[in-house]
């Protein structure tokens, strides 16, 4: 009995890994978001400051672009799920994806593109954008899917996913920082510390959270971790309100730190939905006998590309409605186009050598290929079955809403006092009031997810039980 038990926890399934493996996946995740960083914070301003075209073309754009993007990936989580390329299930994906997502990025800021007429604007805006985020799908959701693929071990899934973050992170503060740094020095200009610093600080708690993670989550459990980090971004959205309503934001950067750091604290509760992507695939698996990864990863995209989508249409057009003109008003950054084609494409690069690094790196061991196609029909009814991915979804959606709602007009919350009374209720709405709220559904739907370390663990036992008998 002690020798059946020691034969099914050594299973294949539960792979120990080494540290350049958990590197080399996360520094995919780096990759990835020196792109989609530059894109979430970057590109709303970019297009209305730079380009100067109308906010009410923006919101549309970005909101009809992320809807083709819901459509796009499911269609690419089944084309992946139902193949398997002789490089890799998965990982293949990094290479065949990597070289036109570097294309489609430098092209996505173009400097031709601010003497154009507002019609060939507005047409290279859409075209160029489409373009870039179907791509990214390509690369993203076999990505997310390679992770399910190494091992089922839960300590080893949570450490990978802690590695991932810390290099997605990285990614996060080194665009957010970096790109007005590399605007100013591209145009010569005094680089502005207090914005460079408030845009990329919210990133730190990551630094300290993420390694830490096995030890938080032993300490105060998975939802008493999660409870935890909500109330303290809670906290910090609720100081940045106070501290820019009622004081001078100017005599309170120490203050005004503090409280960005917790508002990060919160929002990291979006980087830690990533480790309950691979229980949905385990759970699904045990209910199916598939193990469709890239169906779940693409659910998942659609969920997270959906708050993505939400904020990137609600923030333009409310900010629009309520009487601020980013045309009109003091630009947060500089406008000159070269500047901005520039430090992109240096963004873009890199990402690419990185992308490159991810694919040597990445070991899978842990791949299915259905007996037959996996239908549309049959993704709509894993849906409808799935109260745990429905929940993860619906987590996802919610908890990146809050994170890229106040993405774009942090760049202003710190120059505060340069605008209007109007433009200053506008910014302070979508940098603290609706995100700290958000974050009160995030804890919500926390509350009803039902599954345990126990009991994924009970079901990764069985499942290498069956997988013994049929190979007996």
């Amino acid at each position: 009995m002690e020798t059946n038990q020691t034969n099914v926890n050594s299973s294949k399934g539960f792979f120990k890994l080494n540290w350049m493996q958990r590197i080399g996946f996360g520094s995919g995740d780096l990759a990835q978001n020196l792109i989609f960083q530059t894109v979430a914070t970057y590109l709303m301003i970019y297009l209305t400051t730079v380009l100067k075209i109308n906010l009410a073309f923006v919101s549309g754009l970005i909101l009809t672009v992320r809807l083709v993007d819901c459509f796009w990936s499911p269609i690419v989580g089944r084309y992946i799920d139902n193949r398997n390329p002789k490089l890799g299930k998965y990982r293949a994906y990094l290479l065949y994806g990597g070289i036109p997502l570097t294309i489609a990025a430098c092209l996505l800021m173009l400097p031709q593109a601010a003497s154009w007429s507002m019609p060939m604007k507005m047409i290279y805006a859409a075209v160029s954008y489409t373009v870039l985020s179907m791509i990214y799908s390509v690369v993203n959701i076999p990505y997310g899917s390679i992770m399910a693929s190494m091992t089922r071990d839960n300590n080893e899934v949570l450490i990978l996913t802690s590695t991932r973050m810390v290099c997605a992170n990285i990614g996060q503060i080194v665009v957010q920082a970096g790109f007005p740094i590399g605007l100013a020095m591209c145009v010569h200009t005094a680089i502005d510390w207090n914005q460079a610093t408030f845009m990329a600080i919210g990133t730190i708690p990551a630094f300290i959270i993420l390694p830490s993670l096995p030890i938080l989550k032993k300490w105060l459990g998975k939802k008493g971790l999660y409870y935890t980090l909500l109330s303290i971004g809670l906290v910090g959205f609720a100081a940045l309100f106070v501290i820019g309503k009622f004081f001078d934001i100017e005599s309170c950067t120490t203050i005004i730190q503090v409280a960005k750091v917790m508002t990060g604290v919160g929002l990291l509760v979006g980087s830690l939905m990533w480790a309950l992507v691979p229980e949905v695939i385990t759970e699904a698996e045990y209910r199916t006998g598939n193990r469709p990864a890239a169906t779940v990863n693409a659910l998942a995209g659609v969920a997270f590309k959906a708050g993505f989508s939400i904020a990137g249409w609600i923030t333009p057009l409310v900010m629009g409605m309520i009487g601020f003109n980013f045309v009109n008003e003091e630009s947060a950054l500089p406008t000159d186009p070269s500047a901005w084609f520039m430090v992109t494409c240096v963004f873009a690069l890199v990402g690419f050598v990185l992308l490159m690094f991810c694919f040597m790196g990445s070991k899978e061991n842990i791949t299915t290929t259905p007996d037959k196609p996996v239908s549309f029909a049959e993704m709509w009814q894993e849906f409808k079955v799935n109260k745990c991915l429905q929940l993860v979804l619906g987590i996802f959606v919610v908890v990146f809403l809050a994170s890229f709602i106040s993405a774009p007009v942090n760049a202003y919350y710190v120059k505060l006092a340069n605008y209007s009374e109007i433009a200053q209720n506008a910014i302070l709405m979508f940098t603290t009031i609706i995100p700290g709220l958000l974050l009160v559904v995030v804890g919500y739907l926390v509350y009803k997810y039902p599954l345990t370390d126990e009991k994924l663990d009970e079901i990764n036992h069985e499942i290498e039980a069956r997988s013994a008998k049929e190979h007996a």
